[in-house]
Formats: C-alpha cells, sequence, structure tokens
C-alpha cells in the first residue's frame, strides 16, 4: 500500500470469520460461497447501514466451484447488496484474502470507495478430480464421431487407465515453474537455516496449546457460529489437537521427502475450509455512520523472491514497511505470520536474524533482529486452525485487529508466505488509551 501523507485514512471497522473446518476426505457441509455468505450475513445483520451501501465487494478465493464464477458477486448478490454494488475477486495464492483488504484499501485511500467489504472463502474439501489430458481428448474424439463405426473405432481405445483421476488440489499447492510442492520448498528453507525436526515439532505442538488456550478464555470472539441445511452447528476451529504433544509428533514419517526429509503432516498446515471478511471505511464514512474502529491500515508490502524458498516471504514483505516507517523489530506489539509450515515460520524468524542473508537479500545494513516468540502467532495459526488458502490473508489480519483491541496495544504486522516466490504484509496500528 506505501501510504503516502496525501491518502486518506483507512480503518477496518468490523469484522468476522467462520470457525475453520478440516477436511476429512469427502466435500464439507459448505461450499466456498456458502461459508462466504453465512459469515457476511451475521456480520452485516448488526451493521447500522444497508449491504446495498457498499461500494464494492472484494472476495479472495482460489478454486471456486464450477457454479461460482467471480465468486465475489454471486455472494454479494446472495447477500443483498444490489445489482448496483460491483464485486470482484482476487487470486494471489495463500494471501488472496490479504490482496482483497489491500485492494479496497487502496480505493478508499485515493478517494473511489469509502466503505468496502473484502475478505476471503476457500472450500478446499471441494476442491475437483479432474480427467487426464488423455481422457479429455478420447472423450472429445468419440463425441465427435459422426457415425457408429467410428464411435465403435474410438472405444476400442478406450483403457480404464484413462480414468485415473488428476487431484487438483495437489496441483494447485506445486509449483509449476520450479516443479516443487510447497512442502518440498519448506524442506529447502529448513535446510538452508538448520531448523530441526525437533524444533518444528515443539512450534507445531506449541500453535495447537495456543488455540486451545485462545479458546478456552474467549479471545476468539471473530468467530460466528455456522449452521448446515441438517441443523448441526459448527462453532470451533476443529482440527486442533488437544493431545498433540512432541512424542507422539516424532513418531511421524516425512511427507514430501520421505527418505531425508523434517516436515510432516503434523507439522505443517491443515486442509480446510473457511471464509473470513472485514469492513473496511473512509474517515468520512466511520464519522457519518458512527462506526467503530479496531484498526487503522497504516502500511502494506508484496514482494517477490525466488520461487524454491516462497517460504521466506514474510520475512521479505515484512522488511520494507519497517525501513519505510523507520521501525524497529521491537516496536511491533503483536505479529501474526500465516503457519504454512512451522519451518517456514522458524526460517523466517532464522532470516532476520543472520545478518548475511539480510545484507544480501534483504538489502539491509545489518541483521534486522529476533521476532519474540512471546509476540508472535500468540492465538496458535494454520498448524492449529487451519489454512483454507483464499481465507488465510483474511483472518490473519482480522485476528490481529482483536489482538491489539484486546490487549491495548498500538502496532501489529500481519503476513503470509505466497506460493511462487511472493509474500504479503499489511501493518495495522489502533489508538491505545
Amino acid at each position: 500500500m506505501a501510504t503516502k501523507k496525501s491518502s486518506r485514512a483507512v480503518y477496518i471497522v468490523d469484522g468476522n470469520r467462520t470457525p475453520f473446518l478440516k477436511a476429512r476426505g469427502v466435500p464439507g457441509p459448505f461450499t466456498a460461497s456458502d461459508l462466504a455468505v453465512n459469515s457476511g450475513r451475521q456480520l452485516l445483520a448488526r451493521q447500522p447501514f444497508d449491504a446495498a451501501e457498499f461500494d464494492e465487494v472484494i472476495l479472495g478465493c482460489i478454486m471456486p466451484g464450477a457454479d461460482e464464477a467471480n465468486i465475489a458477486r454471486v455472494v454479494s448478490l446472495r447477500l443483498g447488496c444490489g445489482k448496483l454494488v460491483p464485486a470482484w475477486t482476487v487470486q494471489r495464492n495463500c494471501a488472496s484474502g490479504m490482496q482483497s483488504i489491500d485492494s479496497a484499501a487502496q480505493n478508499i485511500a485515493m478517494g473511489r470507495s469509502d466503505l468496502v467489504l473484502a475478505g476471503g472463502t476457500e472450500a478446499m474439501s471441494y476442491a475437483p478430480l479432474l480427467f487426464s489430458k488423455a481422457m479429455a481428448t478420447w472423450f472429445g474424439n468419440f463425441s465427435s464421431a459422426r457415425d457408429v463405426g467410428s464411435k465403435l473405432k474410438i472405444l476400442a481405445r478406450f483403457r480404464p487407465a484413462l480414468l485415473t483421476p488428476v487431484i487438483a488440489l495437489l496441483k494447485g499447492l506445486s509449483d509449476p515453474v520450479v516443479g516443487l510442492s510447497m512442502g518440498q520448498t519448506a524442506e529447502i528453507i529448513a535446510h538452508r537455516f538448520s531448523v530441526t525436526r525437533e524444533a518444528m515439532d515443539a512450534y507445531a505442538v506449541q500453535s495447537h496449546q495456543r488455540l486451545i488456550a485462545a479458546m478456552e478464555q474467549g479471545r476468539l470472539s471473530e468467530i460466528e457460529v455456522l449452521y448446515d441445511s441438517q441443523g448441526k452447528f459448527y462453532d470451533h476451529d476443529d482440527g486442533v489437537r488437544a493431545d498433540a504433544n512432541v512424542e507422539k509428533l516424532a513418531t511421524l514419517k516425512p511427507v514430501f521427502d520421505r527418505e531425508f526429509g523434517l516436515v510432516t503432516s503434523a507439522n505443517s498446515s491443515q486442509i480446510t475450509d473457511g471464509a473470513a471478511w472485514v469492513i473496511l471505511a473512509s474517515e468520512d464514512a466511520v464519522k457519518k455512520r458512527q462506526l467503530p474502529v479496531l484498526a487503522r491500515v497504516v502500511d502494506s508490502e508484496w514482494a517477490g523472491l525466488e520461487p524454491s524458498q516462497m517460504g521466506l516471504g514474510p520475512a521479505h514483505a515484512m522488511s520494507p514497511i519497517l525501513k519505510r516507517n523507520k521501525l524497529k523489530v521491537e516496536d511491533i506489539d503483536y505479529w501474526e505470520i500465516n503457519e504454512a509450515f512451522a519451518a517456514q515460520v522458524l526460517a523466517c524468524v532464522e532470516a532476520w536474524k543472520d545478518s548475511h542473508y539480510c545484507r544480501t537479500e534483504l538489502h539491509t545494513r545489518s541483521a534486522i533482529g529476533e521476532i519474540d516468540q512471546g509476540k508472535l502467532n500468540v492465538d496458535g495459526g494454520g498448524i492449529a486452525l487451519g489454512h483454507p488458502v483464499g481465507a488465510s490473508g483474511a483472518r490473519v489480519v482480522l485476528h490481529l485487529c482483536h489482538l491489539l483491541e484486546q490487549n491495548n496495544a498500538n502496532r501489529g504486522l500481519a503476513s503470509l508466505c505466497i506460493g511462487g516466490g511472493q509474500g504479503g504484509a499489511m501493518m495495522l496500528e489502533r489508538d491505545s488509551a
């Protein structure tokens, strides 16, 4: 965002999210648009303005369903925003939800909008099974054959192997340019920064423990209860494991490098369904509608880096924000770095402590400093609650708003690594008493 002094102030005034529901091998109870609509309805119901008063609706999503083209518009209309409110979908892999918020903030800062609904949604359990190119070709030839004889010849060339499905989710979690899965990129940076298996497992257990504590102490007020068509309700992130411990995690085999790897399913984020929203407003809109303010969007940054080391994206995206705003590590009260992998979060922490890496890769004069893990992901993260890719960027921003409010804190940074070799970050501030 690189906010200029002449830009208008941008505020986050409210928000909510669904519980994050772990994918369990079959399509979950809600599609991506269902998730966004259910949480959006509850958010809009408590606002002092009508849904049709939004200037636009922006929604991040990676894998919308076949009947959810431009899912933002589908959701906007279902929420009652009306046909006159434009809506558009953004896609920046894992940071799509943050991209939607950043796009909204930019439009408000420039004076193009005053009131925007922005967020992200993903139903990873609905990722499709696809036909291979060979099967699609066979089917196309069969369909276009003009006579029975031609069809029989093509039918004779059919083989059961043609029906082997292509798993879209695995394709989506791989980088086609460097030919690596996201887990393999985590292995690379774990090796680069000497992040051990023991450290990864301990971090994963901590994520579960912190999320459980946040649940028990009522610190996840941003979650709204979901109800399905069968009357069942969902009121918490159901992937969390109260029984997680280092001893159990140590027994698991590596997933992405079975012979020499360190990254397991337990120290990686979960495949999950979920949605998150925030409402952004200009200062004029805040005053006109007497809206509460959760936080002010101060700055944002998008960074590129080597795709095979994409997990270091947060280190690259957060560093320019600190430099631009003349801040040090100790000036940040809370950090939210999306937990795609324990290896990735820990490698980002190590990268900022490494003076050589900071000088050569981040172009700083010396090491940036060490992030206090007592201020990092204090209520757990994607390892414990899941990482629905289109929604996580909005979730980390929303939760950071609540962290600042609950702790009467002033400043926080939210960030994510992004498949394909990018990083995104956003800084929020609020006036502490």
